[in-house]
């Protein structure tokens, strides 16, 4: 059964991590990922997945200005103690072709993907992206089931069930569940 929130973001996130979570028990799944900026939902996230193969996602070192990680020194931290691990990198749906964007004002193929993803939001595009990451840095199969948790800028809105692929791959990847989402 999806959930359907009335509006995005963080004001579901409380909500979003307690369905994910059922819904992990319910099949079983271990392997969680979870997107973050600053690094309040991943705190939350690390606390309620204790005891599971737990990813955070941040935004790539220089996302918001040269040489600057947004997540926050002390929710890395706490993050590491819950057991969780961080994964940063070049976000699957960015990277050179942004720069190609903002240098040549031409979109290339991967931001075409991720406005494509946006029309069923935001937070599915980034669970999706997220899942890609992950995939490429060897922390979670592409032959077992997630669960991948994103949002609209802060907080968390979407729970996806996916079969993950390598970017190089990315048609072969599935979503298999909406487990929430927000309707606008």
């Amino acid at each position: 059964m999806c959930t359907y929130f009335k509006e995005k973001g963080p004001i579901n996130t409380d909500k979003v991590l307690e369905l994910a979570k059922k819904r992990a028990d319910e099949l079983n799944i271990k392997n969680i990922l979870v997107a973050t900026t600053f690094g309040n939902t991943a705190v939350k996230a690390s606390e309620l997945f204790r005891g599971y193969n737990l990813i955070i996602v941040t935004h790539s070192t220089g996302f918001s200005a040269p040489n600057t990680q947004e997540l926050l020194p002390e929710n890395r931290e706490k993050i590491i103690q819950n057991g969780a691990k961080i994964l940063t990198c070049q976000h699957a749906f960015g990277g050179v072709g942004r720069a190609v964007r903002r240098e040549l004002n031409t979109y290339e193929l991967e931001e075409i993907i991720a406005y494509t993803l946006r029309m069923f939001g935001q937070g599915t595009k980034v669970a999706v992206e997220i899942a890609l990451m992950a995939a490429d840095a060897g922390l979670i199969r592409t032959d077992e089931e997630i669960i991948s948790i994103g949002g609209s800028n802060t907080g968390a809105d979407t729970a996806l069930i996916l079969l993950p692929a390598n970017a190089q791959d990315f048609f072969k990847l599935r979503i298999l569940e909406i487990i929430c989402k927000p309707r606008c």
